[in-house]
């Protein structure tokens, strides 16, 4: 069986409702460019909500997608 894309594995991960921060996509998908990646998925048409995130005086980016909406091109 063939590796995943970055892409693929990105939303599989999302599919299962959790959210996802540049940490851990390069922790577990040794994805550099997380932001990229979300414009590949939203240009597929999903709906992916981004909302920032303060912790210890940093702020971050955690991605979610909405399972229930697929924009149709």
């Amino acid at each position: 069986m063939a590796n995943k894309s970055q892409n693929e594995q990105i939303l599989t991960y999302l599919s299962k409702g959790k959210g996802i921060t540049p940490i851990e996509a390069l922790n577990k998908f040794g994805c550099f460019r997380l932001a990229a990646r979300i414009s590949d998925l939203r240009s597929q048409g999903h709906t992916i909500w981004t909302s920032n995130v303060t912790k210890d005086g940093k702020t971050f980016a955690n991605y979610l997608l909405n399972k229930n909406i697929k924009i149709l091109k």
